[in-house]
């Protein structure tokens, strides 16, 4: 690759390689389904690449090549479409036809059928699950409808691995407008004009968290990437790494540019092999085009990227750890201040900004597109001050959001959609709404550290405020939707499990409290507590909340006090009753077969430890002293006859 020593370079490679996406971008009704050209695009991303996917590309590349379709038709990698419960997905353009759980061996059937003949592969086309009906074009989707790609506006549309491409779909010119257009603090100010607010769950405006490191006056400064995001659940900042990667690199420079720093350091989980690769690769072609190293677009401006290892620990999602994580040292908070944008708080004792990847992910486009286009995205009402400003008006947040939708819905995976969309829009309209016909109960946002939102706030706009309001929070995006086959106390033990290993141990509320919690939440759901024990739980929920040392710890009880404050029901159910109005604690029922049982043996050729017995045609018995209460049996029988008490 020829490299790039000006902005006049990036706008003559820019326009030389644009043609690239023409195809993938064009829509038009001119474009028919028997157009000679056509990109196929299929995700390779590690939930795909699990389900074969890379086995699907080798066999499309083959087929494509035994037919003589080589020069009318691309077989491209791209990154995540979003529509996880769906994959792998096959997406040909430019009709936009969406072929959804595909699998190596349809690859015959598609090029055959579709790209030679022109025809549809109609039992590979989604079915939407409340129309009844297939949808050919993904952007007619109840899914995508709702959706404003921002963050994710490249994954599944560009080769991840390929830095022309992403150039194509107008990269690194949000670098080149501040570098050659605007000075550092204009920057800052574009930045904080646009309302955007970190998206790693705090929600501190960005541009403000920029203009204080800015305003330090160090020779050395970093500006970092977390990239860890300790839940487990946020794999958006895994999806915009492995599908749009340079979007990372670009915007760190921006922000580097703007804050004073010459160096970038990515802080990443070893656990994402995938991203770690391809964040790497992007950040060795910026370096070979000359976008990172020395005199960028022949400016002043020297910075480069490194990538750090980290192990995991959810705790070094929060920016201190991560800190000292990346000096090698073991990954606890410290108190504030000093904060890392201040000398003595981060990196080395160096004033550090840090921001998550879907932060960044969103601040090229802004350089692009403006402070004044990103403001009006949202529930944000804006005016001008004096100085020109955009003023907002009302509390909440500019911008879009992603969301990892999972649980009981129709339509699982990651969703994009402008803040001051209503939780209601979320699940019912893209997520295509529950699961198996059941019953809403709760959502869960947040992530462990989250609260949950019952039907009476299903109409609650999605901000920051609004949710800390009903007793959530924002968190790093993770969005779990439940029925009423879940246990509400069960959930927030399941989420006390996962904090109480997780704690770092530094702050004594912290490492006792979250495993005296979970005790407590284990006695609840085995039937052994009291209603003193759950006077107590919420006595020591709310202590742990006002006095643990960082935002892990402060956060931790959340479950609980959430679920105690909707669901109290439940956990009376629990303490007084001994019963589990889910079904699913399973010290509190026993499984019994009811005289509807027509004798077909199926429960007992189903039971995995032969609990089950009976003739044929006679009602069968479980022995109770054996039964694991796998529910194995429930599933097998067709007449409903088993039921729990």
């Amino acid at each position: 690759m020829k490299k790039i020593t000006s902005k006049a370079d990036l706008m003559a490679m820019y326009e030389s390689t644009k043609g690239k996406l023409a195809l993938r971008l064009a829509t038009d009704k001119l474009n028919k389904l028997d157009s000679p050209k056509k990109d196929v695009l299929i995700c390779g991303d590690t939930g795909c690449l699990v389900s074969n996917s890379q086995d699907i590309i080798a066999n499309l590349k083959a087929e494509v090549k035994a037919a003589g379709l080589e020069n009318d038709v691309n077989v491209i990698q791209t990154g995540c479409f979003g529509f996880c419960a769906q994959g792998p997905i096959v997406k040909i353009m430019p009709e936009n036809v969406f072929y959804v759980k595909v699998t190596p061996e349809d690859a015959k059937e598609i090029v055959e059928k579709h790209l030679k003949n022109h025809q549809l592969v109609e039992r590979l086309v989604y079915v939407e699950p409340t129309l009844k009906a297939q949808i050919t074009d993904y952007q007619q989707m109840p899914f995508y409808k709702k959706q404003q790609r921002i963050a994710l506006r490249n994954c599944g549309l560009i080769a991840e691995e390929n830095i022309e491409e992403y150039i194509a779909a107008e990269g690194f010119q949000g670098l080149a407008k501040a570098l050659t257009e605007m000075k550092p603090a204009e920057v800052v100010q574009l930045v904080l004009d646009s309302g955007i607010c970190g998206r790693g769950g705090a929600g501190f405006p960005t541009g403000m968290k920029w203009k204080i490191a800015a305003g330090v006056q160090a020779d050395e400064k970093y500006i970092v990437c977390n990239a860890d995001e300790g839940d487990p659940g946020a794999f958006m900042d895994r999806s915009i790494m492995e599908g749009d990667p340079a979007s990372v690199v670009e915007a760190m420079a921006i922000g580097a540019y703007a804050i004073g720093a010459k160096q970038g350091l990515v802080y990443i989980r070893a656990e994402y092999p995938l991203a770690v690769k391809r964040l790497q690769l992007a950040i060795d072609q910026a370096r070979e085009l000359g976008l990172l190293g020395k005199n960028i677009l022949g400016t002043d401006f020297c910075f480069d990227i490194e990538i750090k290892l980290g192990a995991g620990a959810f705790v070094c999602g929060e920016e201190t750890a991560l800190i000292h994580s990346m000096e090698g040292q073991r990954g606890e908070p410290t108190t504030k201040p000093p904060f890392p944008a201040n000398i003595g708080g981060g990196y080395w004792g160096c004033s550090t900004n840090v921001n998550n990847v879907e932060t960044y992910a969103s601040i090229p486009i802004i350089l692009r597109k403006g402070a004044e286009w990103y403001s009006k995205i949202g529930n944000w009402k804006t005016e001008r001050d004096e100085n020109g400003h955009w003023v907002k008006t009302i509390s909440g947040n500019a911008g879009t959001k992603v969301f990892a939708l999972a649980g009981q819905v129709n339509n699982v995976g990651l969703v994009e959609v402008p803040m001051g969309t209503t939780l209601r829009e979320i699940i019912y309209e893209i997520g295509g709404g529950i699961a198996g016909g059941r019953e809403f109960k709760a959502v869960q946002t947040g992530g462990p550290s989250g609260g949950c939102i019952t039907k009476e706030n299903l109409d609650t706009p999605i901000d920051y405020g609004a949710l800390m309001r009903i007793g959530s929070m924002m968190g790093s995006g993770g969005m779990i939707v439940l029925s009423d086959k879940d246990c509400m106390p069960a959930m927030a033990k399941f989420y006390l499990g996962f904090t109480k290993d997780e704690s770092c141990g530094k702050c004594t509320p912290c490492r006792i409290g979250t495993r005296r919690m979970l005790e407590m939440l284990e006695q609840i759901c085995d039937g052994k507590a009291d209603e003193n024990t759950l006077a107590e739980l919420e006595d020591l929920a709310n202590t742990v909340k006002d006095t643990a040392l960082c935002g892990l710890g402060q956060t931790a009880p959340n479950p609980i006090l959430a679920t105690l404050r909707y669901f109290r029901d439940e956990y009376i159910a629990h303490v007084r009753d001994k019963k589990c109005p889910a079904g699913t604690c399973t010290k509190l029922y026993q499984l019994f077969i009811t005289d509807a049982c027509k004798g077909c043996t199926k429960c007992a050729r189903n039971c995995p430890v032969g609990a089950i017995t009976g003739t044929v045609k006679q009602q069968h018995v479980i022995d109770q002293s054996k039964c694991i209460k796998c529910n194995a049996c429930i599933d097998a029988c067709p007449f409903k006859a088993i039921v729990k008490k």
